[in-house]
């Protein structure tokens, strides 16, 4: 007859950790959202208590606190202190960690589940006191999936609610400007906008210079000339900075409210506000530095100056056809669009030329194609238009086989793309891992990520760019036949 013995199962870290007999490390992950000082009380509150908590259990070793105060918990690479506790846990300081909330470790359910595993992956648990969640149990994962999507769900409510009491606030016509990036006031006292008297004749010179003709590249190449630093501390202008002053309404006195909308609650990426939220205009809101017709005036020059070279706003995608080669001259150096140019407009020398956009705006390091000389482009257009008049069938049947391989060079193109997207997606997986783990820093991490980000956008817009090519493939085969 057969026999059966029982060999019981040896204790391990990772069977009950709250129920160990020998002492865990224990630590307690603490974060309030903001830096109000009702939060503040929150916040130390939070820390006194875990302290005492966990000393207080016999089985358990307290080995500190970690916080992050006035951080939000939407997203982890700012929080310097969880940071620090997950590279802590991997070196083996930290067996248990414990935490408020589900809402309190992290708002992001891909994020929490991310990191809950990785701490499981080194027997280390975490307890979430409210939901009373040791995410070492078998069934914890699933819970902590749906707990963690309500949580995530109550983030948007959040951020709906602080929504509201922005425009609230905006109904009411208070304004918060951070002068510190705003070129010509400071905040008095009562956090109102008042002048200051440098960095105010600063913005009267500008609107001064270009009522009086002179171009945005202008004036900026005289304040770089003049040694006048921008209002971050910078030597050198920018083009972009000229005309933000150019188009801001506060230099007039009045104030306009949510020029910008946030998207997305859990990236916090902000656009501008193009009728998704409403406006609001407070006038009079400050003292003035230049007057509502100067400001009016400026506006009528830079949209007549828009017209002119064809940025339309409606249709600022398109190229205002201007001239005949407008937009057709693609620089074969960097693919940028050649632009109509006067050369010595005030003497007898003048000549036109077509020269490359990459080169105008970042010199000939950027690009080193020469110029076209007008002339010397229409000869060559006649002649090229002539020849393919002439021989138009043969040219035809020509176009049509290069069309076709074109379309065949696309799918291979396509395929070796999208293997190059998977990579990179690949690395920013790992990437995440890393920052994860704590093997790499915030600074690096940023770096690294911006970088693939960067060469994964120009992958895609190439993915698509050849997806919208070879749409156009059925109306070519009617043209053939």
């Amino acid at each position: 007859m057969k026999k059966i013995r029982t060999i019981p199962a040896k204790s391990h870290k990772g069977n009950d950790t709250l129920n160990k007999e020998t002492k865990l490390k224990v630590c307690a992950y603490c974060r309030v959202s903001t830096g109000s000082s009702k939060q503040a009380e929150s916040f130390e509150t939070q820390i006194s208590y875990y302290e005492r908590y966990i000393k207080n259990n016999p089985k358990w070793e307290f080995v500190g606190i970690y916080a992050d105060k006035g951080i939000s918990g939407t997203t982890a690479a700012r929080r310097t202190e969880f940071n620090r506790m997950i590279k802590d846990c991997e070196k083996g300081n930290i067996d248990l960690i414990i935490t408020k909330s589900i809402s309190r470790f992290a708002k992001n359910t891909a994020d929490c589940l991310e990191v809950v595993r990785f701490l499981r992956s080194l027997n280390v648990g975490v307890y979430f006191e409210r939901e009373n969640i040791n995410t070492l149990g078998a069934e914890s994962e699933l819970i902590l999936s749906v707990l963690n999507s309500i949580a995530q769900d109550e983030s948007r409510n959040m951020s709906e609610n602080i929504k509201w009491a922005i425009q609230k606030r905006f109904k009411e016509g208070k304004v918060n400007v951070a002068t510190k990036r705003f070129l010509g006031y400071d905040l008095n006292d009562e956090g109102e906008l008042v002048i200051n008297p440098q960095e105010a004749e600063i913005v009267r010179r500008i609107y001064r210079e270009y009522l009086d003709g002179k171009s945005m590249n202008e004036i900026k190449n005289g304040l770089d000339r003049d040694g006048i630093k921008t209002i971050t501390g910078k030597e050198k202008w920018q083009e972009n900075t000229i005309k933000v002053i150019l188009s801001n309404e506060k230099y007039y006195g009045d104030a306009l409210l949510q020029k910008t909308v946030t998207l997305d609650y859990l990236t916090h990426k902000r656009k501008r506000n193009d009728g998704e939220s409403p406006k609001y205009l407070v006038k009079n809101h400050h003292e003035p530095i230049i007057s509502k017709e100067e400001f009016d005036r400026v506006q009528e020059i830079m949209a007549d100056r828009a017209a002119k070279y064809g940025n339309i706003p409606e249709v600022r995608h398109k190229y205002n056809k201007r001239y005949a080669f407008s937009g057709k001259i693609i620089c074969g150096n960097c693919t940028g669009v050649f632009k109509r140019r006067t050369w010595n407009s005030k003497s007898p020398s003048r000549q036109i030329v077509w020269q490359c956009s990459t080169y105008i705006k970042e010199g000939k390091d950027a690009c080193s194609m020469k110029a076209v000389d007008d002339m010397t482009l229409k000869a060559v257009f006649v002649r090229a238009f002539n020849r393919f008049y002439a021989n138009r069938e043969q040219f035809l049947s020509i176009f049509m086989k290069n069309v076709e391989k074109g379309f065949e060079n696309k799918n291979t193109e396509n395929s070796e793309v999208q293997r190059q997207i998977q990579n990179i997606a690949e690395d920013i997986k790992k990437l995440i891992r890393l920052q994860i783990e704590g093997k790499i820093s915030t600074e690096d991490y940023e770096k690294n990520y911006m970088e693939l980000k960067k060469q994964l956008d120009k992958l895609k817009k190439t993915q698509s760019d050849n997806s919208a090519y070879k749409k156009k493939q059925p109306r070519v085969t009617a043209l053939n036949e």
